[in-house]
């Protein structure tokens, strides 16, 4: 398989989320994946996706949230983009801390590390990148 690219853009509202499914779909077709790899995929995509609306954009649908993919052979490497100011990922505290583990959200980074291969935060923390072999 060449390289080949695609990109979904999403209004900062979370009833749009539902949209990322079929995209995902889309991309990960032409790969034989068993339900364990789609799933910490999807998984990821939607809590840099959530993030970005949520926190990166608020909300405000006049700001768009951008989902880029770039295949390449058993890469797949997806970049998720708000029009936030971005955030510093070292000063998210890890969910498994004692005192953090009742604590309400706060997860998504977490498990966006834990369940992709390879991940980065770039232009200030307004991009996500998430890299996942398959």
């Amino acid at each position: 398989m060449g390289i080949v690219q695609r990109l979904l853009s999403l209004p900062s509202n979370p009833e749009h989320i539902h949209k990322l499914e079929p995209f995902l779909e889309d991309v990960t077709s032409p790969y034989t994946l068993d339900q364990g790899s789609y799933g910490k995929i999807l998984i990821s995509l939607t809590e840099a996706v959530n993030n970005a609306i949520l926190h990166g954009n608020c909300c405000q649908e006049s700001k768009d949230v951008s989902i880029k993919c770039h295949q390449n052979g058993k890469t797949i490497k997806f970049w998720v983009s708000d029009e936030g100011n971005g955030f510093n990922p070292t000063l998210i505290p890890s969910p498994t801390e004692a005192a953090r583990l009742n604590v309400e959200g706060g997860r998504g980074v977490f498990l966006m590390r834990e369940l992709s291969d390879d991940i980065r935060f770039k232009d200030n923390g307004s991009t996500v990148e998430l890299c996942f072999n398959v």
